[in-house]
């Protein structure tokens, strides 16, 4: 039985624009209109809990941990009408099709998640879950180097930027990664 008609809302950019602060504003909205929710995010993202999703200045929100995207749809409750998952940049191509399925049923899905990793490429499946959407918010943060608009995230290795072969997943914060504009983003070959 279809409850709604389902939606895909994406808030994406660079690390430190305040994707999870936006996803966190949005699923407080929905408990004051007192609409069944559940989160999810990647289990290994451990960095300010291990069940809740934190924002860089400290909101939390109550939040499922998931190793693949397929958990979802065998630990989905009767009811929801929102679901949101964080960090989805880090799930395998099933995520594409579990959003598909659960806007499809009449859920309304907000999704988190980096566009571009740290070389400034298109990160995991969060092109093809911008292409599907319904609506998509990129959000910038402030270059660290210049003080303007920052679309990209810079990784650092002892304070230099990380060379392009380094490996695409390291979670991590502010103690690795900067938010960077186009002109000061440096990726070393």
């Amino acid at each position: 039985m279809k409850l709604q008609d389902g939606s895909l809302e994406i808030i994406t950019g660079s690390m430190f624009c305040g994707k999870t602060e936006e996803l966190i504003r949005r699923l407080r909205r929905a408990v004051i209109a007192k609409q069944k929710i559940q989160v999810f995010k990647p289990v290994f993202d451990t960095r300010y809990g291990i069940e809740k999703v934190t924002s860089h200045a400290g909101r939390e929100f109550e939040a499922t941990p998931i190793g693949s995207a397929s958990e979802i749809r065998e630990l989905l409750l009767d009811g929801v009408t929102v679901v949101a998952i964080d960090e989805a940049q880090f799930f395998d191509e099933v995520i594409t099709a579990v959003v598909d399925e659960l806007v499809e049923f009449g859920i309304r899905v907000i999704v988190a998640g980096l566009d571009m990793d740290f070389r400034g490429e298109p990160f995991g499946q969060m092109p093809n879950l911008m292409a599907k959407a319904d609506k998509v918010n990129k959000l910038h943060a402030i270059c660290m180097v210049c003080g303007e608009d920052a679309s990209r995230t810079q990784r650092l290795v002892n304070g230099s930027p990380a060379n392009y072969d380094d490996p695409i997943v390291i979670v991590g914060a502010s103690e690795l990664y900067e938010a960077r504009c186009r002109k000061h983003h440096l990726v070393p070959r």
